[in-house]
């Protein structure tokens, strides 16, 4: 896909989202809407039919599902069941409910570890998949993170690419308020990985720093996605509500304005 096409599939993307959230009576728009221009990046320019990928930050399940769908790994159709009574896609992905999802993840901090060990795993069978793992800002203020960061940099993973949504916002409030996680870039230079910092929105930015990890494979690499929490809908981005949040008739009325 070129540029126009990629921004236009992340318009589609981003109005499934809002669809499905709203559908379900409100839910984690912000994080899903932040991630959108990654999991494009990834699915439709980025991997290859022998990758993998995680979900760590599990809150932006409804992203992945749709794009999932748009490569029609799963029927498009289940996108109108989601979080409904017997549905398979619930708020958090769950591999025993969709086999297309790898790791069933929503406990915070484990989706790193678990990609890690994949990537370990591919390099002991001489494998040439990579191993991409998405995971969130407040997520990162998780020991385990750090933990899972040393030992893929001890072990020299260069086939394990991981992307931070820096969208700088947790449920609670912001990340520097909470656990503040400054300077991100240095911090995992520090820990032994190659380290690209981009526009988390910018398909070029994004193709460009993923084609450069595919290349440089003398460590792991973190690239840092610099994001809009709920990019796409003014109501929302950067909003003290975005993480989670409900809109009255009035305001869907605004977001799908803004969202065609």
């Amino acid at each position: 896909m070129n540029e126009d096409q990629l921004k236009s599939l992340a318009k589609e993307i981003r109005q499934d989202i809002f669809h499905m959230i709203s559908n379900k009576g409100g839910g984690h728009y912000g994080g899903s809407l932040s991630s959108v221009e990654i999991l494009v990046s990834l699915y439709h320019s980025a991997m290859l039919p022998n990758d993998r990928f995680i979900l760590s930050k599990a809150h932006a399940g409804a992203a992945l599902y749709s794009v999932l769908a748009s490569k029609k790994i799963i029927d498009k159709n289940l996108l109108k069941t989601y979080c409904q009574e017997g549905s398979v896609l619930g708020v958090h992905p769950e591999s025993d409910l969709l086999p297309q999802i790898e790791f069933s993840s929503g406990s915070l901090g484990h989706g790193l570890s678990f990609s890690i060990g994949l990537a370990l795993g591919f390099r002991k069978q001489e494998k040439p998949n990579n191993v991409y793992c998405l995971i969130g800002d407040g997520e990162s203020q998780e020991g385990s993170v750090w933990e899972a960061a040393l030992f893929a940099s001890h072990h020299k993973l260069s086939n394990i690419i991981a992307i931070t949504d820096y969208n700088k916002k947790q449920a609670s409030g912001l990340v520097d308020d909470i656990l503040g996680l400054e300077i991100l870039a240095e911090k995992w230079i520090a820990f032994g990985w190659n380290v690209l910092e981009v526009d988390g929105h910018s398909f070029k930015e994004l193709c460009s720093s993923i084609s450069f990890a595919n290349k440089n494979k003398d460590k792991p690499t973190m690239i840092i996605a610099n994001t809009v929490k709920g990019k796409g809908i003014t109501y929302l981005e950067n909003s003290e509500t975005c993480h989670h949040t409900k809109f009255s008739e009035e305001q869907n009325n605004i977001a799908l304005q803004e969202l065609l």
